[in-house]
């Protein structure tokens, strides 16, 4: 499935912070830009695998996965 996100990215000093709008604690800071677009990426991914195991683990049994489009 593929997503879109929005990534706030601003440079400060010698370093590039950003964060990730729809994704709360999704955030890096990174020497350059590509460096901290690949870290937000990866904590997007890191925290949703987290939040999808979380649900299922709390779901324990009987339940069924049904995609959502928005």
């Amino acid at each position: 499935m593929k997503s879109e996100f929005t990534a706030i990215v601003k440079q400060d000093g010698d370093w590039w912070l950003g964060w990730v709008e729809e994704v709360p604690g999704a955030n890096a800071q990174e020497k350059t830009k590509e460096e901290l677009l690949i870290s937000l990426r990866e904590a997007v991914t890191d925290i949703l695998e987290l939040r999808r195991m979380e649900a299922r683990r709390q779901a324990v049994n009987n339940y069924e996965e049904i995609p959502l489009f928005i």
